[in-house]
């Protein structure tokens, strides 16, 4: 059943069939890649993290979720769309009462009347606390209304702090926003500044940016404010408790430890010899002439990836025998967060998988298939992996590494290649495929965590640094440089606010915005360059 007729079962009719309840499953999961799971208004699973199984044997419709937090396993008896929710009714195992679980696109699910409320009674607070902690300053202009062509939307109070002709730009966020919103806050304060700056008639001067956010969100803040431009403005962050309406400043000096962590690259002559045999079993089920498409990618020791185009299909992972302490392996199927376990049986499900994965994610496919947009920047990735000198012709092409360091945040959502120059600098390499206002900063975070592992802790016997000794960059003779920011996104996918952005970074933050021709998926071809310092 094709992926949008998948939605067409999805009614109140106590008709639906066992494939029906699984196809619309199926379909609002691929469609949906970043929804959540939600069980009494309370987030079981976020799919960017978890992964699910579905399983029709016995005409009954098993769902299985799981993450490193939990472990679910529901059967399915129907399913309803409403208001872009997929509602699905379910029973746990031995008890009759069915119980509902709602799969969510759009993670705030606040009415508009309900955001608007809340960000107005945020607005008179904050007016209130800036009233009474610069009181040597005039509140002036705040407001939370949507600006489409200035790209301010209605979660951020902004407006002004002004004593004569010195002037604050003040950008705000309430503590009933995502956590995302909340991080996003030093892209829209930087815009707002500009645009302070940019419209005001000369009779102010605005001296630099105060930003606020709710107690107990800086962290991700504060680790980007300390590489602002000094020179450009200055920059304040305070927290605020709504309750107690009481605030207080953060030094950007004090951002605590960075939340990342460095994997020791796995031995690959060994996991190919390890993983041999299910490697056959799996490539033996994919059309000889498609094989030389498919990438095999090492995950880790114990676990290796089956690819098309960026797209994960099939997997095998080293585990434990049963009850015992015997190693075993087991290979599992399902693009995106879906997995099945492979077995004699169902081998013929994974054929018609790669056939489809092959007629629908191609190229010169249809652009509004899911299986076509599934994982965009997975596949631009995928492209560069095979020729990273493609953005630029001093890059070598035989050490590219993926999410290298990886990082704890769960709101990362953007896909990360660490390479390196000719002349050894370590090079980061941040991509995105569609346009994202939050481009310069969140490339700048994996530059900030790739410089500290490789300027922290250099062995004094070897004089290697942390990567190599982690078995990254062999035989290469790395700078002691700090690293390069690439940014790449498609020429009509960059945001403008990423130039404005990338204007205020302090100058030690050498970075490139490389603009690639739309039609990448054929070819990769540079349409234009932009550096720091040009």
């Amino acid at each position: 059943m094709p992926l949008r007729a998948a939605y067409a079962g999805s009614t109140d009719a106590p008709s639906q069939t066992t494939e029906q309840i699984a196809a619309a499953l199926e379909a609002f999961l691929t469609e949906h890649a970043r929804a959540v799971v939600l069980e009494d208004g309370k987030v079981l699973f976020d799919m960017r993290e978890a992964k699910y199984r579905l399983a029709t044997e016995h005409g009954r419709c098993t769902l299985h979720l799981w993450s490193e937090e939990r472990n679910v396993v529901r059967r399915v008896s129907a399913t309803a769309m409403r208001n872009s929710v997929l509602r699905v009714s379910t029973h746990r195992f031995g008890q009759a009462k069915p119980a509902m679980l709602e799969l969510v696109a759009d993670r705030d699910r606040r009415t508009p009347s309900t955001r608007e409320t809340t960000r107005g009674k945020y607005l008179r607070v904050l007016e209130r606390v800036l009233l009474r902690s610069f009181r040597e300053m005039k509140a002036d202009g705040f407001r939370t209304a949507m600006d489409l062509e200035k790209s301010f939307g209605p979660a951020y109070a902004r407006g002004s702090l002004v004593q004569g002709q010195k002037a604050w730009a003040v950008i705000a966020v309430n503590d009933e926003e995502t956590p995302m919103t909340v991080d996003g806050i030093l892209t829209l304060g930087i815009l707002w500044l500009h645009h302070c700056r940019e419209s005001g008639d000369g009779r102010r001067v605005y001296q630099g940016l105060k930003m606020i956010v709710p107690r107990g969100m800086a962290t991700l803040t504060l680790s980007r404010m300390a590489w602002l431009n000094e020179n450009a403005a200055q920059w304040e962050l305070w927290e605020l408790d709504q309750k107690t309406e009481e605030i207080e400043q953060r030094d950007a000096a004090d951002h605590g430890n960075l939340t990342t962590r460095l994997m020791h690259l796995p031995n690959e002559t060994a996991a190919k010899e390890r993983f041999a045999e299910s490697a056959a079993r799996v490539m033996a089920l994919v059309p000889e002439a498609m094989r030389e498409v498919v990438e095999q990618r090492l995950r880790s020791g114990s676990e290796l990836a089956f690819l098309l185009h960026g797209l994960e299909f099939a997997r095998v992972r080293v585990g434990y025998a049963g009850n015992s302490f015997n190693s075993a392996q087991e290979i599992t199927f399902g693009a995106g967060a879906n997995e099945t376990p492979l077995s004699s049986e169902n081998e013929m499900e994974l054929r018609e998988l790669v056939a489809r994965l092959f007629a629908r994610r191609a190229a010169a496919g249809d652009k509004r298939d899911p299986l076509y947009r599934m994982q965009p920047e997975r596949w631009l990735e995928s492209v560069l992996r095979r020729d990273v000198s493609l953005i630029d012709a001093h890059l070598r092409a035989g050490h590219v590494y993926t999410q290298v360091p990886a990082f704890a945040a769960s709101d990362r959502v953007m896909l990360d290649l660490l390479g390196v120059t000719n002349d050894g600098r370590l090079a980061v390499i941040e991509l995105k495929a569609d346009d994202d206002l939050h481009l310069a900063l969140q490339g700048l975070d994996y530059w900030v965590r790739v410089r500290w592992h490789h300027l922290q802790n250099p062995d004094n016997v070897t004089g290697l640094g942390e990567f190599q000794r982690h078995g990254y960059f062999g035989g290469l003779r790395l700078s002691a440089e700090a690293p390069r920011l690439y940014l790449v996104a498609p020429a009509l996918r960059v945001h403008p606010a990423t130039v404005v952005v990338l204007r205020y970074l302090s100058p030690h933050v050498e970075w490139r915005l490389v603009a690639l021709d739309e039609r990448w998926r054929d070819k990769v071809k540079v349409v234009w360059r932009k550096r720091s310092g040009a």
